[in-house]
């Protein structure tokens, strides 16, 4: 068995979704292992464009298998929509997905939660959620008192365990200053109503992702790990607070989808070749000026999930340097290369100046980030479309130059490139071969 996973390196949003579509015909199983419905994962296919959530970006592909791990929090109601969204474009996900039985659900109370915390900054500043209440289910999940999983959906107590924390909750909240239609849409017959709708509709879909992933691991399957959102926003090695509430670089992995670390082969890591973010925290190399906003604008950088517009900067080499070793990882794919062909100068952050001093590290602490001053080398820009490039020879040499030298500043050769959303703007490398991946025939 061969594990590969497709991790991002930066604050999220770097097209994971789009190569995991593109990859998942060759594997047999695509796992998505961590985050909630706070991930936006866009894929096109021809004409077509699917923006998913909790469902895995394997799921376009029917013979392939789909797993939802105990690593993912999950509101019922959302992966039901886009369940039946997808049903409606013809897309069928009955037979294909599995979701497991030991993952968190995000109750209604979560959001009412993420409502009342997310009105609070931390020093003056919005730590970015996306009021879907990922962090307080996982808070939850952490203090076990009040967590409900999937298993108790199809549990004979399953009734009395939900009105029980529903109660529990509507005091908690009324404490918190929850206003009242809040404390009423979590009233205990309600909540249980919708428990019982949650657990008839996904009848069949619910199982033991662990013990069929180990099965798989252990024969001769081949697995695509689904990273969501990006490195920098690891809960213990991202730019805490301002973060998620997940292990969102490689070391979630094997946590998350249940499967020991000798299981897992080959890790892709993706990173658009500029940078971007979302919500608040420090971005040494954030453009606040028309050539962000010109950035911005090219690549359509407005979140999937939120609709949020994104802050867009330059590539951070020592960002990105981190979050490689971080997650282990073995080739790079640079995204969003199209965007950059309308530049003719380009700068690459090498290194940072903090109070004075130049560093090469990323710093643990959000405010000594904040301070970094970006050392940027300036690079030719290739001014020219790449949008029709189908092989590495039909680059733009200024554009190649401007690979190798991240391939240099990161450490790890990039074996895929990708110039437009389609399918076919995917250029596979020579170092793509030694990952065993291969364009869609």
């Amino acid at each position: 068995m061969a594990g590969t996973c497709v991790i991002g390196l930066q604050w999220g949003d770097e097209a994971k979704g789009k190569l995991v579509d593109l990859l998942a015909p060759q594997f047999d199983l695509v796992v998505r292992y961590q985050g909630g419905a706070n991930a936006g994962h866009t894929v096109v296919a021809g004409d077509e464009t699917y923006k998913l959530h909790h469902i895995p970006s394997g799921i376009l592909h029917p013979q392939v298998q789909n797993l939802i791990t105990p690593g993912v929090v999950i509101n019922p109601s959302t992966m039901l929509n886009e369940i039946d969204g997808l049903a409606e474009r013809g897309i069928y996900c009955r037979e294909n997905l599995r979701i497991s039985e030991r993952a968190h659900l995000v109750m209604p109370w979560h959001m009412a939660e993420d409502k009342i915390i997310n009105a609070t900054a931390v020093r003056g500043e919005s730590i970015g959620t996306t009021n879907r209440g990922i962090g307080p289910c996982y808070r939850d999940k952490v203090g076990r008192t009040h967590a409900i999983r999937m298993t108790d959906l199809v549990q004979s107590t399953r009734d009395d365990r939900i009105a029980t924390v529903a109660k529990q909750k509507i005091e908690l909240l009324r404490n918190m200053g929850a206003p009242k239609e809040d404390l009423d849409a979590i009233a205990p017959d309600q909540v249980v109503s919708l428990a019982a709708s949650w657990a008839e509709r996904l009848d069949g879909m619910i199982g033991d992702t662990t013990e069929l992933l180990l099965d798989a691991c252990e024969g001769d399957s081949k697995i695509l790990f689904e990273g969501a959102q990006g490195a920098l926003l690891d809960i213990d090695h991202g730019t805490f607070p301002f973060v998620t509430s997940s292990n969102s670089s490689g070391v979630g992995v094997c946590a998350g989808a249940g499967v020991p670390p000798r299981w897992i082969h080959q890790v892709l890591g993706v990173c658009k070749a500029y940078s971007t973010r979302v919500g608040g925290g420090p971005f040494p190399t954030e453009l606040e000026d028309a050539t962000g906003d010109r950035i911005r604008k090219l690549g359509n950088e407005f979140g999937t999930t939120t609709g949020r517009p994104r802050r867009c900067g330059w590539f951070d080499a020592v960002a990105v340097r981190y979050t490689a070793r971080l997650s282990g990882v073995t080739r790079l794919a640079l995204m969003m290369m199209d965007v950059l062909s309308h530049f003719d100068e380009l700068k690459v952050c090498v290194a940072y100046e903090l109070d004075g001093h130049r560093l090469e590290r990323f710093p643990c602490h959000a405010e000594e980030l904040r301070r970094c001053k970006p050392v940027y080398e300036t690079i030719a820009g290739w001014n020219s479309p790449v949008d029709d490039v189908r092989t590495v020879g039909d680059f733009p040499a200024g554009a190649l130059a401007y690979v190798r030298r991240i391939e240099e500043l990161v450490g790890i050769p990039v074996g895929v490139l990708s110039v437009g959303p389609d399918r076919a703007q995917t250029i596979f490398t020579d170092a793509a071969s030694e990952l065993a991946l291969e364009p869609l025939a």
